[in-house]
């Protein structure tokens, strides 16, 4: 999306809604939540169970997808194979536009990719849509980026709003990437629909390495003596760690044992630990302006100069926190997740649009917001969840 990302995955279905339909004989069909749960932990047997009693292999879960995302999403194979098997289109989209290939390539299953690239998922789609190698590429998965080249996918794909898979690297940072794109043809005169490239994302995210190798020598000179607030707020996502995603798992399946209090604790685990991050943040030095250029060359030679930056003293003021990666046809960067992390994320959510006076409300309204791009508002909500935890008799 690591928010984005996440982007963070706080995924609290603590009540379920909807009750599961009587499928012909003793077999009771899934609701969506029920149904995510089960293929999330990976439960073939049940998934086999609903499947013999008709459930549909196309059927939608809660945050992520059918069964086939759910399991991309997961890295796992034979839970791919079964729905695929008994009907699953591999080529699906959500009501977010994402597709089983996308969610293996945001994670970086590469089994995964390869398993739906060689069962006819698309390298690429029709129009401007985000591709599995956008997902990739922004996520930072070099293996996965690889294969989809070496498959063929299109290098200068154009997302919902015309960015490209090097934007997606220069705007994270992902220098190895943006190099194996650039080597293999990738293109870096296209402008987004906001007129933004490659190169302004790069600077404007203080990826300076890869703005030279974007430019070259004598357009990064030009490029690195402008202000630096010429190339606008910086925006780069950050990544919820593995030790936080790990208690929120461990969290639902508390909450699908029926241990909701067990689940709450864990949760208010997470809630710090995030607090702790936003803290960590804030209190981190910023990157220092670039306020010059020097550059070395022999006359007639220009092949071998070089060139090196001159910084502001002191750091200059911190950017605003970054929001995380997108999910929706009006974002300008990928951010796929089981919440998605990447739904449409076109306009804030006001924090007074709703009134949370419960905790799972709270926690509800968290994940709304980490949804939507809001990482500030996501972690008030997610405050005002512990608060109210800690205040329950």
């Amino acid at each position: 999306m690591k928010i984005f990302g996440i982007l963070v995955i706080a995924l609290l279905w603590i009540c379920p809604a909807g009750a599961a339909a009587p499928a012909p004989g003793s077999v009771r069909l899934p609701d969506p939540a029920s149904f995510f749960h089960s293929i999330e932990r990976g439960d073939l047997a049940q998934a086999r169970v609903w499947l013999d009693a008709g459930l549909n292999p196309d059927f939608e879960g809660h945050l992520v997808g059918s069964g086939l995302m759910i399991a991309a999403w997961e890295g796992h194979v034979p839970m791919m194979e079964l729905f695929v098997a008994r009907g699953a289109d591999v080529n699906k989209a959500n009501v977010r536009g994402e597709q089983a290939l996308l969610y293996a390539a945001w994670k970086g299953h590469l089994d995964a990719v390869r398993w739906l690239v060689e069962h006819g998922a698309e390298l690429d789609r029709e129009g401007k849509e985000w591709s599995a190698l956008h997902y990739a590429a922004f996520a930072g998965h070099e293996a996965v980026v690889g294969y989809l080249l070496e498959r063929g996918a299109n290098i200068n794909a154009l997302s919902v709003n015309g960015s490209t898979p090097l934007m997606m690297a220069a705007r994270e940072g992902k220098e190895q990437i943006a190099v194996r794109l650039l080597a293999s043809g990738a293109r870096t005169d296209i402008d987004n629909d906001a007129g933004e490239n490659a190169l302004k994302w790069a600077m404007r995210n203080n990826n300076l390495m890869i703005a030279r190798t974007i430019a070259g020598a004598e357009k990064f000179a030009r490029a690195a003596g402008q202000p630096p607030g010429s190339w606008g707020q910086s925006t780069r996502s950050e990544l919820v760690p593995d030790s936080v995603d790990a208690l929120l798992a461990q969290a639902r399946k508390f909450e699908e044992a029926g241990r909701r209090d067990a689940a709450l604790k864990v949760y208010q685990v997470a809630l710090s630990k995030l607090r702790k991050i936003e803290l960590a943040t804030k209190s981190a030095p910023p990157p220092r302006a670039v306020t010059g250029l020097t550059i070395t060359a022999r006359r007639g030679d220009p092949e071998t100069q070089s060139a090196g930056l001159r910084y502001a003293t002191p750091a200059i003021e911190s950017v605003t926190t970054p929001p995380p990666p997108p999910v929706s046809a009006n974002t300008s960067a990928p951010v796929p997740a089981p919440v998605p992390a990447k739904a449409p994320v076109s306009a804030p959510i006001p924090m007074a649009s709703q009134a949370p006076v419960s905790v799972e409300d709270w926690l509800r309204r968290g994940r709304e917001l980490e949804a939507a791009g809001q990482r500030a508002e996501a972690l008030q909500a997610y405050r005002q969840a512990s608060a109210a935890l800690r205040a329950a008799p």
